[in-house]
């Protein structure tokens, strides 16, 4: 795995050992941001479930202003502190060790830009994440909420918290679904 494209391009990244984390793909991750070039300079993203830190990472590459990750697993935890050290964005990323839903309260912006969220598919993380996310004053009508599930994944939920999918991007295995506030 490695940083795609900006300022760390080619870089690579420390991925946990083990089963339990699922890197995205290098070229699903350059999918996915050549979608988000032209909002992702200058922002504030927010990387759920974080993992590696490897998406976090990405859009700080390519000039996010500030990135939040939050993972709980202590050996994800050790590669997201080690890549962003390796990478020099430690100055510019807030690492909170909390469950992804805990972590949303540890989030201080008056907006966030992005979100993104990977959780472990088919566990209903996502619809817990969307409740939570509702009640949030920093996630306005321009936040873009984006979710890493598997293709069988329907997200019909979402309005029930207020939040409306506007696309849906497939690959082979899995699907990214974008969100915004209705």
């Amino acid at each position: 795995m490695r940083v795609i494209a900006g300022t760390a391009r080619s870089l690579p990244l420390r991925t946990p050992e083990g089963v339990d984390t699922r890197p995205t793909q290098d070229r699903i991750k350059e999918t996915l941001f050549n979608m988000l070039q032209v909002d992702v300079p200058g922002c504030v993203f927010v990387d759920l479930f974080a993992g590696s830190g490897g998406i976090g990472i990405e859009a700080l590459s390519r000039g996010a202003k500030k990135a939040y990750f939050i993972e709980n697993a202590p050996k994800a935890l050790a590669c997201i502190n080690d890549n962003l050290q390796f990478t020099k964005f430690a100055d510019s990323a807030i690492v909170l060790k909390q469950d992804a839903v805990a972590g949303l309260s540890g989030i201080y912006e008056k907006e966030v830009d992005i979100i993104f969220m990977d959780p472990p598919y088919n566990q209903g993380h996502e619809e817990r994440v969307l409740s939570v996310l509702s009640g949030m004053k920093y996630v306005t009508e321009d936040t873009m909420i984006i979710v890493e599930v598997s293709l069988q994944t329907d997200m019909d939920y979402a309005a029930d918290y207020g939040f409306e999918v506007y696309k849906e991007k497939k690959y082979k295995t899995n699907k990214h679904i974008f969100l915004r506030r209705k």
